[in-house]
């Protein structure tokens, strides 16, 4: 397991965050099962992006590709059957909820279409730096 936010196991994340986040990447391997508090005030996933877990108390199959949404403040069990020939990898996000406006375009997420525009702009106007296939993201700005 690797911290990238938040703390586990007793390890902690190297770097602080401004809202209580955790951020995990777990690497299970067949057989292999964890239980994971989460407070009681976080909600979140799990994404599964390799092999196939077993997420929550009714260790509901997550394929590949595939993400669970979690509820707030639970005991989170991760787990890999014994059957399964590969290990799972699995991204596991939770935090406070913000309670914010959500204003979305594109690859763009914000609280106001205003900002959405400003940020569309700023990036036309390369204030954000290069991505690799530009090309493809542009079309993502497209109204």
């Amino acid at each position: 397991m690797r911290v990238i936010a938040g703390s586990a196991l007793g390890v902690s994340a190297i770097i602080d965050t401004r809202t209580p986040i955790l951020m995990h990447d777990w690497t299970l391997k067949p057989g292999a099962s964890v239980e994971i508090a989460l407070p009681e005030s976080h909600g979140g996933f799990a994404y599964v992006f390799s092999g196939e877990a077993r997420v929550g108390a009714l260790a509901t199959v997550v394929p590949d590709g595939s993400c669970a949404i979690l509820g707030p403040g639970e005991l989170l069990a991760l787990g890999v059957p014994d059957s399964v020939d590969s290990d799972a990898r699995v991204l596991l996000c939770a935090g406070v909820p913000l309670n914010e406006p959500v204003a979305r375009h594109g690859p763009f997420v914000m609280n106001t279409r205003e900002e959405i525009e400003e940020a569309i702009e700023d990036y036309r106007a390369g204030k954000m730096g290069e991505i690799a296939g530009r090309q493809a993201f542009q079309e993502c700005l497209t109204p």
